[in-house]
């Protein structure tokens, strides 16, 4: 089974700059994206063959998450928990037979760090939801999780710790969370590969010198790890300030 994450960032750019052709060559079984930033009826994306499901945030222009998945899964939920809905967009869940898939673009804690403490509340609250999934079968969680986990997961470390997406605390939730039960897919088949990153700056020549940060996901709870076949990240495609990654499992 292959799959695939992307942040968009704004599905109607992102089609004009070549999303087509990538999802068609991709090829892939569940089709994840991020930052949709549109509502509802605001885009006509035929995409044969896959059943879709969007999360539409109630800011215009803002947030949003979608999943096109060629197995009709037997049931779609929105938000965590009891809620069943949230106002960002930023949830998406799919049951399948064999396990759960969740599609997430989680919080950004702001420059200035003014929005971490919701940031940490959403940690809390994305683990507990994720663990107790995981309680009833596997798990699959992907998306861009806004965070790079270690050094190696960043061009410039030293000169980010500290600011948003390498806090201490944004690190600690993660290893928290791969601590509960998870495996983050591409670590566990190239735990020492530096210069994997898939966010660069639009700031010129960043993305050309590699000037960039490990932020999007594939994480597996831990009793799917021997089905990793392989995990990439297309650091080549265009269309985004992130690039896609896929995950393929037996």
């Amino acid at each position: 089974m292959k799959l695939v994450s992307w942040n968009v960032n704004g599905i109607r750019a992102c089609v004009k700059k070549g999303f087509l052709d990538y999802f068609l060559d991709v090829d892939a079984d569940i089709f994840c994206i991020q930052e949709s930033k549109l509502q509802e009826g605001q885009i006509d994306l035929q995409l044969e063959g896959y059943h879709q499901y969007w999360n539409y945030a109630e800011r215009k222009g803002y947030s949003g998450t979608a999943v096109f998945t060629k197995e009709k899964p037997l049931s779609v939920s929105y938000g965590v928990g009891e809620k069943v809905s949230e106002d960002e967009g930023r949830i998406i869940t799919l049951e399948f037979e064999a396990f759960y898939l969740v599609n997430v673009y989680t919080p950004n804690s702001k420059r200035d760090l003014t929005r971490l403490s919701y940031r940490l509340e959403w940690e809390e609250e994305i683990r507990t939801y994720l663990v107790g999934l995981n309680a009833v079968k596997p798990v699959v969680y992907c998306g861009d999780l806004n965070v790079a986990h270690a050094e190696i997961d960043l061009k410039n470390a030293k000169s980010n710790h500290g600011n948003s997406g390498f806090t201490v605390e944004e690190r600690s939730e993660m290893t928290n969370l791969l601590s509960s039960g998870f495996v983050d897919s591409f670590r566990y088949l190239h735990p020492y590969q530096e210069g994997a990153y898939t966010w660069w700056s639009y700031m010129a020549k960043v993305r050309e010198r590699n000037i960039g940060w490990r932020i999007d996901y594939f994480l597996v709870s831990e009793r799917l790890k021997e089905q990793i076949i392989d995990a990439q990240i297309h650091c080549d495609v265009m269309g985004s300030d992130h690039c896609p990654i896929l995950l393929e499992l037996s």
